[in-house]
């Protein structure tokens, strides 16, 4: 059972070389840079990762190329991780055993998202589990979820119980700059869908949101931090359709 740990990079020098060490333990480790800027991709190699480059067309996209790659590369098992996150000892032995169990072709691993500090423990940040260790015979990324992405797989997926470290957002500028981001994502998804908000859509949707996550999801668990995240997120839903009624208009 060849395990390749792959990795998707954008400038991440700052994490690339603890990411790279906390995956170690996997037969093969690969990153799959879109270009950096800075010294992610030297980094990189000087860990002891193969290296590769393609351009940036979107997540789902940029993740089939490298189940494709790990194809190529013998391997069976993929465990897709992010720069910014870490995979304990712990959750690595129970991947090695994981991988054996004839029953499941993918697995769901639950995470821990640390907020300029703070781990998360409601709104949505916990135990938010990621399909991310998966068949790769057996597994794709639904490309019409650019952002956000899902894995379709060929069979049952289970779950683990140790978890990844995600080191997500050092401040709440960051936050809001990745979000900023998202937004453009998100309008166009809803526009190729063609959904129009309404005049009522701009309170109704950012108001569920907040609700969802601070009273469904329990986000008041986190205090002043979980008020901050959860309203963000509902002022964020307001941008988007606004976004959308601007590529709307557009067109």
């Amino acid at each position: 059972m060849k395990i390749v740990a792959v990795i998707l990079t954008k400038n991440e020098a700052r994490h690339i070389a603890d990411c790279i060490r906390s995956v170690r333990w996997a037969d093969l480790v690969v990153v799959e840079d879109t270009y950096s800027e800075d010294s992610t991709p030297d980094i990189a190699a000087a860990e002891g990762a193969l290296v590769f480059q393609q351009a940036f067309i979107n997540f789902a996209a940029a993740r089939n190329t490298a189940l494709a790659r790990a194809r190529d590369l013998g391997a069976t098992w993929v465990l897709f991780v992010d720069a910014d996150e870490r995979v304990t000892p712990e959750l690595a032995a129970e991947i090695r055993q994981a991988v054996h169990r004839p029953e499941y072709v993918g697995w769901w691993i639950p995470r821990y998202n640390v907020m300029w500090g703070h781990t998360m423990r409601g709104g949505g940040w916990y135990p938010d589990y990621q399909l991310r260790l998966m068949r790769v015979d057996m597994a794709h990324y639904d490309p019409e979820r650019q952002v956000h992405e899902v894995v379709i797989l060929d069979g049952a997926a289970g779950y683990l119980q140790e978890h990844l470290i995600h080191y997500n957002y050092d401040s709440l500028a960051q936050f809001r700059a990745k979000q900023n981001r998202y937004i453009d994502f998100e309008a166009r998804i809803l526009k190729e869908k063609g959904i129009r908000a309404k005049p009522w859509t701009y309170i109704t949707m950012p108001l569920r949101e907040l609700h969802r996550r601070y009273i469904r999801l329990k986000g008041y668990q986190d205090g002043w931090v979980g008020l901050q995240l959860c309203g963000l997120m509902a002022w964020y839903t307001f941008l988007t359709y606004l976004r959308l009624a601007r590529l709307h208009r557009q067109t």
